[in-house]
């Protein structure tokens, strides 16, 4: 079902310190810079940063995620946060696992390996 590691999101406490420093560390500046939402695009998979206020986020790919919804829910997973598109036709969702871990999945039409 999961495709493979698609994203990782980091809160920040300074979202312009947060983005200075990957950009210092990566060499490189991010491709998408919002107030929201700081994206790096590292070796074709995503490094965001977020506000502060949330913990660290990881996203697997799906092909399907309403498909994959049901299925993890159908399999025991708890809901999280329901699929929602987060903009360009990119779907996330969130749930817990039988230990209380968050994992995220991802349908991302744009997402391509280098």
């Amino acid at each position: 079902m999961f495709l493979g590691l698609r994203t990782v999101i980091y809160p920040a406490s300074d979202l312009a310190a947060g983005k200075a420093w990957y950009e210092k560390l990566l060499g490189f500046p991010a491709y998408f810079d919002e107030p929201f939402y700081v994206g790096f695009n590292v070796g074709g998979y995503e490094l965001g940063l977020i506000p502060d206020g949330g913990t660290t986020e990881t996203y697997w790919g799906v092909a399907n995620i309403q498909e994959a919804w049901s299925d993890m829910l159908a399999k025991g997973a708890i809901a999280k946060n329901e699929p929602k598109e987060v903009g360009g036709g990119i779907w996330v969702a969130t749930f817990l696992d039988p230990h209380g871990n968050t994992v995220g999945i991802i349908e991302n039409p744009h997402f391509k390996l280098p």
